[in-house]
């Protein structure tokens, strides 16, 4: 018999033997394993390797944020700042308070009654809640008397008109009790006695505003509205507007404001540099804002040069090419320098309403050929009839009389808007003495009602 060997994989090693040491700390790795394992599943631990998370933003953050942009002139961005602010504490009175002053100043931006109507009672809600929140601010009622006081407008309150001019007096006399040295409520106070055709009260009480603080720019944009209401002091206006502007350089209304004002002194090359300049603090901020191109298109239409008026509206439809109020000015630039034809279609647009390829061809942007995928989508909705919009529809309405032929229909549409225009503007004299030489016209033609 041969000799037995050992397992040759044991030859040239020494048997492993139990290491009671070894074993101790295996255990103890298991159980803080384990631990590890269920406090991670917890939520106790977070897991290795996660991305380092974002710091939260507060609402400071957020009303910082605001301000700077407001300062900027950026007051879409500063709104909706303060909107993230106040959903982050939602019980802060000053923020709300902030953010319905800008929202009240916001609505100079927009260009339909219905557009302010909606912003300003935006407006109003921050406000109310600013004092719901704290009773005894005496800045939070302040802001609330402007936010009523603008509002007040019939063109946005209606037959209310009275009930918020009552309600912007009870605000702002809250907001004078409670601290009589505030410079918002003074000036505020202001704006409401012109509202109330109090001139001397109004004049009072912003003079008393600019010299309480010469540092406030709602106390001399204030001023400059009481100066400008009184009709004959357009230069004291532009003067206390440009203080206001030198306190915020960036705040395009106030530029506008004083374009506005060297118009009316037919000072028109200085108009034109101030709206010029609300254009460029805009296109700074990538606002699309068309008011500034408008009021550029209105001082080239005063002064007769229409042809680089209707450039500018149509550079305002660039920006805003669903604003039915835009396709108005078109039209109205178009009627004063007897380009009746092509007013028709811009006032049909704004008046009427029109289709996505309608108002491509008034923008000169289509043809009747154009494939219905390469119309972009702007179908518009007609202005209603307003005391700031009846303008344009008796326009609308002597353009089509006065070019009138047969087969055209165009008195029948006529009649239609002078319907309308009855039923609000019958008892007013000044309306209808240009629409009934109109309608007499139509009736030349055997068309009547």
């Amino acid at each position: 018999m041969g000799i037995r060997l050992p397992d040759d994989n044991h030859l040239f090693r020494s048997q492993r033997k139990n290491n009671p040491i070894r074993i101790y700390f295996l255990l103890l790795f298991i159980l803080i394993a384990a631990f590890v394992l269920r406090e991670v599943d917890a939520g106790n631990i977070e897991k290795p390797f996660l991305p380092t998370p974002k710091p939260t933003r507060t609402a400071n953050s957020y009303a910082l944020e605001g301000e700077t942009q407001f300062q900027a002139g950026n007051i879409p961005a500063a709104v909706e700042a303060y909107r993230k602010a106040v959903e982050i504490e939602p019980n802060n009175s000053t923020i709300w308070a902030e953010l319905a002053r800008i929202q009240t100043y916001s609505s100079n931006l927009l260009t339909t009654d219905a557009q302010k109507k909606e912003r300003l009672e935006e407006a109003i809600h921050s406000a109310e809640k600013a004092v719901e929140l704290n009773p005894e601010d005496s800045t939070a009622y302040a802001i609330l008397s402007l936010t009523y006081d603008w509002y007040s407008n019939p063109a946005y309150s209606g037959n209310e008109a009275e009930d918020y001019v009552f309600n912007a007096e009870q605000a702002s006399a809250r907001a004078l009790q409670l601290d009589s040295n505030n410079v918002l409520a003074v000036a505020f106070r202001a704006e409401i006695y012109m509202r109330q055709l109090r001139y001397s009260d109004a004049l009072d009480f912003a003079e008393r505003a600019v010299a309480m603080d010469n540092t406030s720019f709602d106390a001399y944009r204030v001023y400059g509205f009481v100066l400008e209401s009184q009709g004959f002091r357009y230069d004291e206006a532009i003067e206390a507007y440009k203080k206001a502007a030198e306190i915020n350089p960036n705040l395009t209304f106030i530029h506008l404001s004083i374009g506005v004002n060297y118009r009316e002194l037919k000072q028109y090359d200085k108009a034109l540099e101030y709206f010029a300049l609300a254009a460029k603090i805009n296109e700074q901020n990538k606002v699309a804002d068309p008011i500034p191109y408008l009021g550029i298109a209105r001082t080239y239409s005063q002064i007769g040069e229409f042809f680089i008026a209707a450039r500018n509206v149509m550079r305002a439809l660039e920006i805003t090419p669903e604003d039915p109020y835009v396709y108005s000015q078109l039209g109205l630039v178009y009627f004063r320098s007897r380009n009746y034809e092509g007013s028709i279609p811009a006032f049909a647009c704004a008046i009427d309403g029109c289709t996505a390829l309608e108002s491509c061809i008034v923008r000169q942007e289509c043809s009747e050929n154009t494939p219905e995928e390469e119309v972009p989508p702007y179908d518009i909705v007609g202005l209603p009839l307003t005391e700031s919009t009846v303008v344009y529809y008796y326009s609308y309405g002597s353009v089509l009389a006065a070019m009138h032929r047969d087969g055209t229909g165009y008195c029948e549409r006529a009649l239609v808007v002078f319907d309308t225009i009855r039923k609000d503007f019958a008892d007013n004299d000044g309306v209808m003495s240009i629409v009934k030489p109109s309608e007499e016209i139509c009736a030349s033609y055997g068309i009547t009602r």
